[in-house]
């Protein structure tokens, strides 16, 4: 039998309806309530084109330690969600930041939108179609942690270049803000965004590219990649570096980390030196853009969260390294390098 100081220490349980999260004023209405801020981050992840609404919620009071302005610091209380609409609401994810850290829960929809009941740990394989035969998965928790704790906040969507007030108007199935959604300068002046470096709003963050079409490339790589492709978490060491910090930088990683860079992985068909991470001007010698064009299961990128291509996507990056062979050596990019890894 638990004593009953182990029954104080155990996590609270996960709250089962959506209803019970705190998201809507009114279920029936699906009214949301006032102090749950809508926002939208300017490089979506795709998620097989899903429309997709999200929140945050402070608790009373709280703000973010935004000191290391890639490293935002919640406070314990702050809730998200994001909503996935296939032709209807399929699924609600939603995490928690509590004393004992950070949890993550889906709720899956029923087709009458009448209710919303958690999902099982282990995730639903079929809750909606998205394709003939493709059908959306409600990912699993262990899924959820593989994706949100590649870096070092687990807030991936919600973060100084997703809300910077600088958008990028090239940036790939971006959503319309909704009314009363807040970014940085909104959130500095509510006090719930507090210690942010005074020179990232004089100056927004936004990547700095050679072109739109690079700039929207390297914002979707963010976006979709760089969660778990970056500097600062568990793949550091492959030295793909997807993720555009806001801070100062000498380059933009996510040049600097594939054109030119030979791969681990090979193109199939290609001589294992034909192939690079990016190769400029040649699409069909490229790994990251073979991989995102795969949905095969040992060689998709993302491995998780998605079974249709985003061809949308792979035109644009198809067009940004036509790009890199027509304008010449990149002033970011170098060949000389005996680093290999996967990209």
């Amino acid at each position: 039998m638990l004593t009953a100081s182990a029954l104080a220490a155990a996590p609270a349980p996960l709250p089962q309806t959506l209803r019970e999260t705190g998201l809507y004023a009114d279920w029936e209405s699906k009214r949301v309530a006032d102090g749950n801020l809508p926002y939208s981050p300017q490089y979506p992840l795709w998620t097989d084109g899903a429309a997709k609404r999200r929140w945050i919620h402070f608790p009373a009071g709280k703000f973010i330690d935004a000191r290391k302005p890639d490293a935002w610091e919640f406070p314990v209380g702050t809730k998200l969600w994001k909503e996935f609409s296939f032709g209807r609401r399929v699924e609600t994810r939603y995490i928690e930041r509590r004393a004992s850290g950070w949890v993550y829960a889906s709720y899956l929809w029923s087709e009458d939108g009448r209710e919303a009941v958690l999902a099982p740990a282990a995730g639903v394989p079929g809750a909606a179609e998205v394709g003939e035969g493709v059908a959306h998965a409600i990912p699993s928790r262990a899924d959820c942690l593989t994706c949100h704790e590649g870096r070092p906040s687990p807030v991936l969507g919600f973060s100084a270049l997703q809300l910077s007030p600088s958008r990028d108007p090239g940036a790939l199935h971006a959503e319309a803000p909704e009314p009363g959604s807040v970014d940085l300068a909104s959130l500095v002046g509510r006090g719930v965004l507090r210690r942010f470096p005074a020179a990232l709003l004089s100056e927004p963050p936004e990547i700095h590219a050679r072109s739109p079409v690079e700039r929207a490339a390297l914002g979707y790589l963010h976006g979709n990649c760089g969660m778990c492709h970056n500097a600062a978490g568990p793949l550091a060491s492959v030295g793909l570096d997807l993720w555009h910090d806001a801070g100062p930088r000498e380059s933009e990683p996510g040049v600097a980390s594939t054109v030119g860079r030979p791969s681990a992985f090979q193109v199939p068909g290609l001589r294992p030196e034909a192939s690079a991470r990016v190769q400029p001007g040649a699409p069909a010698a490229s790994a990251l853009l073979f991989r995102m064009q795969s949905r095969h299961t040992l060689t998709q990128m993302p491995p998780l969260g998605t079974r249709v291509v985003d061809r949308e996507a792979v035109q644009t990056i198809e067009r940004w390294i036509e790009e890199l062979g027509a304008t010449g050596p990149h002033p970011q990019s170098s060949t000389n390098t005996q680093h290999r890894s996967a990209p």
